[in-house]
């Protein structure tokens, strides 16, 4: 195994911390909602992330409130709130049917910024969910019906057989969505927003409210 001084990062240097201290100066703490200060940082990290810029680490608990993360894809976001979609009998999808309540982080390596979301979790509409299935490659809505997410899989070759079996079972048809693969929508009662500066003086703000029917309150927070 190789040396801790191998394996885990040096803490930036003032040449590192000064690449991005620039484009993380902006003002940032005069905003009342944050529903565009989202929606710029994403155009940002599209911009600058290799790989999946709207990547999001989804934080559930069981019934027993152990708490469990994985990283999935925003699909959607608005004044409403945060998309996704599963499986709805997978980990997930029986955690979030036992709590409907979840966190978000979206993290932009790049930029050296991280996003935290917290909130209620509601089903999206029969409508959005087929939308959004409709939208996917063909060979993805067949993998919707094959794959038994998250239980035990005895190996690749029975998720290949799976997978050609229903694929020919539906041939050159239409594909519907599974009435088990859906989506859920993260209300949001605290989005907390946190950016790099020197020396771990970041910065960091969070607006907060009490229902979705009241304004946001901002808090600036101590990094």
């Amino acid at each position: 195994m190789s040396k801790k001084d191998d394996l885990i990062p040096a803490t930036p240097s003032e040449k590192e911390y000064n690449e991005t201290a620039e484009a993380n100066a902006v003002e940032i703490f005069d905003r009342d909602e944050p529903f565009e200060l989202f929606a710029n940082w994403l155009q940002d990290a599209r911009k600058k992330e290799t790989n999946d810029a709207n990547a999001m680490a989804l934080a559930t608990a069981d019934a027993d409130g152990l708490p469990d993360v994985r990283m999935v894809l925003l699909k959607d976001v608005d004044a409403e709130g945060f998309v996704f979609y599963t499986n709805l009998e997978s980990a997930k999808g029986e955690q979030l049917a036992e709590n409907a309540k979840a966190a978000l982080c979206f993290h932009w390596k790049s930029l050296r910024r991280q996003v935290r979301v917290r909130g209620p979790i509601e089903p999206v509409s029969a409508e959005e969910a087929d939308a959004y299935f409709n939208s996917r490659a063909r060979d993805s809505r067949i993998g919707a019906w094959a794959s038994k997410q998250s239980r035990p899989l005895e190996s690749r070759f029975a998720l290949e057989k799976a997978v050609a079996r229903e694929a020919a079972r539906f041939g050159l048809s239409e594909v519907p969505r599974p009435d088990h693969w859906s989506g859920f929508r993260l209300k949001p009662v605290s989005i907390e927003f946190w950016r790099d500066r020197p020396f771990r003086l970041h910065d960091r703000m969070t607006f907060r409210r009490d229902d979705f029917s009241s304004p946001w309150s901002i808090t600036r927070l101590y990094p």
